[in-house]
């Protein structure tokens, strides 16, 4: 099975969707100017353990970095993956509080 994630600005989020096309996860963002806010990740329970977080929030960085954006990471599962992924320090506004 192979998870595919996808920008879907009309909703605010970030889809990943598997082979069939089921919706799998989402992380939901607000961006004023340069600054991106993650507000939640959501994985379907279907999917759950399978890597699905990690992949959409991988990919929401690395959609950040190229854009140059600055994240703020509201959503707790977020906060904790890049407490583990120093490779996108840089990116995160660390002076904000996260929110748990």
């Amino acid at each position: 099975m192979t998870i595919t994630v996808a920008d879907v600005p009309d909703k605010g989020r970030f889809e990943a969707r598997d082979d069939s096309g089921a919706l799998a996860g989402v992380v939901t963002y607000q961006v004023t100017g340069p600054i991106v806010v993650y507000t939640h990740t959501e994985v379907d329970p279907g999917f759950e353990g399978q890597g699905v977080g990690s992949l959409l929030a991988r990919a929401v960085m690395d959609d950040a970095r190229e854009r140059g954006r600055t994240v703020v990471p509201m959503c707790p599962f977020l906060g904790e993956w890049l407490d583990k992924h120093h490779e996108y320090d840089k990116l995160v506004a660390r002076q904000t509080r996260r929110i748990k």
